[in-house]
């Protein structure tokens, strides 16, 4: 499929994210990884053609924090997945050993709200926090728990809060990406030309998306371990 770089499928673990940043850390873990780049469909049709010859799918990567008080940077680690209209829940198995990587890495537990689009206003993302409990959203979660299920094996979600929840996103940071799952810089500058107030906005979300990017590299490699010895 073009765009689309699968790399060691004979490791048992498959992450699943939607920036080629993330998929890299992952990779360099020793995980391999597909990048959805940010798109449902796309999303769904990597996993698809990866995921069976995994025996642990991951999601992996950064997210938009629901809760109240989370950092950028601040790790989030679940096996509970709240979808539109059920909860998906991993591997009772599994759960021990995610309870130790948690306290190893000084990770949230907690379930993630799966989207099909971004929560991008602090009105959303408190909507969201009040109806459902999720610490964190991302819009990768929700295939993966979907994928694992349908082939009876556990999954992980493990990410990176990038932005808080009192964050608002601005219109450059809702772009589509491109199908590397890279930003498409033409698009985000002519959003920008158009509304240049949002820059200073955008630079702090840039500055936080970096951040929880290398806070996921420890508990990539940390991930990788636990989830060989499990």
């Amino acid at each position: 499929m073009s765009g689309i770089e699968v790399l060691a499928l004979s490791y048992t673990v498959l992450c699943t994210t939607g920036l080629e940043a993330e998929a890299r850390i992952a990779r360099q873990a020793g995980l391999a990884a597909v990048v959805g780049a940010g798109d449902r469909g796309r999303t769904i049709a990597v996993v698809e053609e990866a995921a069976s010859r995994a025996e642990c799918l991951v999601s992996f990567g950064i997210a938009g924090a629901l809760k109240p008080g989370l950092r950028a940077g601040d790790i989030i680690l679940s096996t509970e997945v709240i979808d539109d209209d059920r909860r998906w829940l991993s591997s009772e198995a599994l759960r021990p050993h995610i309870a130790e990587l948690a306290t190893e890495i000084g990770a949230i537990e907690g379930p993630v709200l799966g989207a099909h689009l971004a929560v991008a206003t602090r009105r959303d993302k408190r909507r969201a926090w009040k109806e459902t409990g999720a610490l964190a959203v991302d819009m990768e979660s929700v295939v993966v728990a979907r994928a694992a299920a349908a082939l009876g094996i556990p999954f992980v979600v493990l990410r990176a809060v990038a932005d808080p929840a009192v964050r608002e996103l601005p219109p450059a940071a809702l772009v589509p990406l491109s199908e590397e799952g890279r930003p498409a810089l033409g698009p985000v500058l002519a959003s920008v030309m158009r509304q240049p107030q949002q820059v200073p906005t955008l630079m702090a979300l840039a500055r936080e998306a970096r951040q929880a990017l290398q806070a996921l590299v420890a508990p990539a490699r940390a991930l990788n371990r636990i989830l060989a010895s499990a």
